[in-house]
């Protein structure tokens, strides 16, 4: 265990520094900050001589490095636009876009796991059939669009529920948060939809596939033989052995519903750090673009870690050293 963490120490520290220097390259082809800033009123002599005082004329390289000796000290840069600290204005919208997340993840696993499982274990059933179906036409159809047919069925035509924002706030754990208000769970309830049904039908084939090969497994065929109750076989041996690939898979995907929700969060004016990074992008405030990519990337890179060390301790026959 200590070897795969040192391992994987190593690899963070490097993946963290190509996403960086990524983050930092593109920033330069963004557009010019001076024209958020000050308009088109200011002389060109102003905006040299700010320029300056900004070091955006200075070369790469410079910029750079620069930039990586003071993120080491945990500053990413001041944001043009919120004249805050990046990474204060990321930590700020933060609970609203892992809020989403963990909404879409309990639809996510409420339904796949069940309806995966029971497609499995008749096939040839016709409610089957309909939930693998209607899974394909789920992974074919974008999220914006998604979204907006619920926006305009159950917003605007039916008015059940709301279209935008968050809604009634309360804070009773520390923190604001939608859930634990009816007019703020309503808000929450059509962009966790929208958001779910991104990784919704692959979770339904990715168990519905799992299961089926445990079902075929000499193991569950012993069962059969020795009598056992299906309900044993089907949900204690080979469900448990279905969630096993489940949580590598699941647990990497739901990390990458973070980055997912940039379209869900504007279709819904959702205030996250999705809705955030394309109002920075608009606005040219690239210390809080490569902020929020590095942050993005640095989410990936732990929830990769964890799920592999959760998947070694569940299953103790992983080599967590070798696979690191």
């Amino acid at each position: 265990m200590l070897t795969f963490l040192l391992k994987r120490l190593f690899q963070m520290i490097v993946v963290m520094f190509v996403i960086s220097l990524i983050a930092f390259s593109i920033q330069d082809n963004l557009g010019d900050p001076l024209r958020e800033l000050v308009g088109q009123s200011v002389s060109e002599e102003v905006r040299q001589q700010m320029r300056t005082e900004l070091g955006l004329n200075d070369p790469f390289m410079v910029k750079y490095s620069r930039f990586v000796g003071n993120a080491l000290h945990g500053d990413f840069g001041t944001s043009y636009f919120y004249k805050k600290p990046t990474l204060e204005v990321i930590f700020e919208k933060l609970p609203a876009t892992l809020e989403l997340v963990f909404c879409a993840s309990i639809i996510i696993i409420g339904f796949s796991i069940p309806m995966g499982v029971y497609s499995a274990i008749k096939p040839r059933a016709f409610l089957s059939r309909l939930v693998m179906g209607v899974s394909i036409i789920g992974i074919s159809v974008p999220v914006f669009l998604t979204a907006i047919l619920l926006m305009y069925v159950f917003s605007i035509e039916l008015g059940w529920l709301p279209a935008y924002g968050r809604g009634e706030l309360t804070s009773p754990l520390g923190w604001q948060s939608g859930l634990f208000n009816w007019q703020g769970f309503r808000n929450l309830i059509l962009p966790s939809v929208a958001l779910s049904s991104i990784m919704l039908p692959l979770f339904i084939r990715l168990v519905r596939s799992e299961m089926l090969e445990q079902l075929s497994s000499e193991y569950v065929k012993f069962g059969w033989a020795k009598g056992l109750n299906k309900y044993r076989i089907w949900f204690i041996h080979a469900l448990k052995n279905t969630l096993l690939p489940l949580i590598t898979v699941g647990g990497v995907q739901i990390g990458t519903m973070v980055a997912y929700t940039i379209l869900t969060e504007t279709v819904f004016q959702w205030p996250g750090i999705g809705l955030l990074f394309l109002d920075a992008i608009n606005r040219v405030d690239t210390p809080l673009i490569t902020t929020y990519v590095i942050f993005v990337g640095f989410i990936f890179v732990v929830t990769n870690t964890v799920v592999d060390l959760i998947y070694g301790l569940i299953n103790p026959t992983v080599n967590l050293a070798a696979k690191g």
